[in-house]
């Protein structure tokens, strides 16, 4: 029988990280945010949680944040795109990311949740059902990167 493996205990992290989800796909986003949150209380940072229409509204509801407020110590996108019969799917999944990419590049701690999928049941299988949680593992990115300034910074 194979031993489970666990993962090292981390010692608990003063941040506060602010979780913005995509609320498109209702059920699976919410799926991905209980994830964010168990994986941030284990690691003993506090944070809020906001909601945006959709994945496209994520990057710039991080920016207006931390332009406005700055009290956040990292933040965790969640939301989730499923390729239709269109493009969309395509800029959709291409500029959300670019987005993150391009306010981690600036000094953010960002951890990328944003499932990009090509049906539903990759959406259930990644949101907790069969693979584990994303929105966990997102998190857990940006209590690393959270980490990672607190220790070089």
């Amino acid at each position: 029988m194979k031993p489970k493996s666990r993962k090292p205990s981390v010692p608990a992290l003063k941040a506060h990280v602010l979780i913005v989800e995509a609320r498109f796909y209702d059920d699976l986003t919410a799926e991905l945010t209980a994830g964010a949150r168990q994986a941030l209380d284990r690691a003993g940072a506090t944070h809020e949680t906001v909601s945006v229409p959709g994945a496209l509204e994520v990057p710039a509801a991080i920016a207006i944040s931390e332009e406005s407020s700055g009290r956040f110590d990292g933040y965790v996108a969640l939301g989730v795109v499923i390729r239709g019969e269109t493009g969309h799917y395509d800029i959709v999944a291409g500029q959300s990311a670019r987005g993150l990419m391009d306010l981690s590049l600036d000094g953010l701690a960002i951890g990328n949740g944003i499932l990009t999928v090509d049906s539903e049941a990759q959406a259930w299988a990644r949101a907790g059902r069969e693979d584990g949680n994303k929105g966990g593992a997102a998190a857990e990115a940006a209590l690393a990167l959270i980490r990672l300034r607190q220790t070089v910074g």
